[in-house]
């Protein structure tokens, strides 16, 4: 299927930043719900990568959930000239969140609540 190289771009833009993609298994979607695309488009464009290596697909309850690869983001990485800094969401690590929670626990009193346990 012949797509125009900005919607091409678009997707591929929008799965590199978040790591994941969701659409539901309608082609006759008039327009995608994260990305300005016509859903068949995504559709296809994901297959494509899927029979690439470069995503990892899930279907569940009519939507196609789609997980970047290490090899998708080396990928799109190259095709949308990237540095090697930027990398997807998913592939961040959670040392901020760890820190969050460790401040949180050393904030409290150490008491632990529950029910019937007073304030």
């Amino acid at each position: 299927m012949l797509l125009p190289k900005k919607n091409r771009v678009a997707v591929y833009s929008h799965l590199f930043k978040e790591g994941t993609m969701v659409a539901k298994k309608d082609t006759v979607l008039p327009k995608h719900n994260a990305v300005d695309v016509p859903n068949l488009e995504v559709l296809n464009l994901m297959k494509s990568l899927k029979s690439r290596g470069y995503v990892r697909e899930t279907f569940c309850w009519q939507y196609f959930y789609w997980y970047l690869t290490d090899e998708g983001v080396e990928y799109l990485r190259e095709y949308l000239h990237l540095p090697a800094e930027v990398v997807p969401q998913t592939h961040k690590k959670a040392a901020s969140a760890a820190r969050m929670e460790g401040d949180q626990f050393a904030a409290g009193d150490g008491r632990r609540g529950g029910f019937g346990q007073g304030g």
